[in-house]
């Protein structure tokens, strides 16, 4: 453990100097928090009615099952729309480490400060666990932190109770809690995989974005009507992930040769 911490410090105390890594820790959080919360804001007087309105809106028949008869039709409506924003808030995860970790062996190899590490008796697990919990856990913890920002913004909106039981409900939870790190383990192994294969920061950083992907796939699979985020899809969902995250680790460990990667940008 006392290798794996000096491998995090060293990680933040360099990638925490790059402009592009502070903007996407600072700005993308922030952005991500205000957007939902200004959707509630602008459209909290606007979804009156009942839910005969709901029911000739723009909005897939199978998304009614998640709204009680005792709900309104503004707040099935703000459910529908924060549905999507659930999706947003679980980029976050993602986004934030691919640009630590991808900058974080080919970065090094371009300053030339990582000839020196691989030279040092550090083993390989501890090297890749050291890099992971850098990338990792500050994309955790801001996505936490920016869903605890987020509840605190509901009340002070007037956010009716039943849109907050939900939020605060088990599928947000599953999505933020449990697949957000999920997928945040699998963000970063996928892009110190890619990192340790690729001669420049920035063609890491757009290959790893591919990660982005599923999230995506899901948006517009809800927006379509296709699926409904709901426990037990968001349980798949999950399940799924753990079993990449199994995948990638194991595969990483695997191929990441340290010997060769030197030998092969010299």
């Amino acid at each position: 453990m006392k290798h794996i911490k000096t491998i995090v410090l060293k990680e933040w105390s360099e990638v925490f100097k790059n402009r592009l890594v502070l903007f996407t820790l600072i700005f993308m959080p922030l952005i991500f928090t205000i957007m939902p919360l200004a959707m509630l804001y602008f459209t909290g007087d606007g979804m009156a009615g009942n839910m005969g309105a709901v029911q000739s809106a723009d909005v897939p028949v199978e998304f009614l099952s998640a709204c009680s008869p005792e709900m309104s039709a503004g707040d099935c409506m703000q459910i529908y729309v924060m549905n999507q924003f659930l999706l947003i808030f679980m980029m976050m995860p993602v986004i934030i480490p691919v640009t630590i970790a991808a900058y974080s062996i080919v970065g090094e190899k371009a300053t030339h400060s990582l000839e020196p590490l691989l030279a040092t008796p550090i083993s390989t697990t501890e090297l890749l666990a050291g890099k992971s919990l850098a990338a990792g856990l500050p994309a955790i913890l801001i996505g936490w932190t920016s869903f605890g920002i987020f509840l605190l913004g509901l009340p002070i909106l007037g956010v009716s109770r039943a849109v907050i039981d939900y939020i605060t409900g088990p599928t947000w939870l599953l999505a933020i809690l449990v697949a957000g790190p999920l997928m945040a383990i699998a963000s970063v192994n996928f892009a110190l995989f890619v990192s340790s294969r690729v001669n420049a920061p920035r063609v890491a950083e757009q290959i790893s974005s591919v990660m982005i992907v599923p999230i995506l796939g899901l948006l517009f699979a809800q927006l379509a009507g296709i699926i409904v985020i709901n426990v037990l899809t968001m349980l798949s969902f999950i399940g799924g992930m753990a079993l990449l995250d199994v995948g990638l680790i194991y595969l990483g460990a695997s191929i990441f040769q340290r010997e060769k990667i030197l030998t092969r940008w010299k």
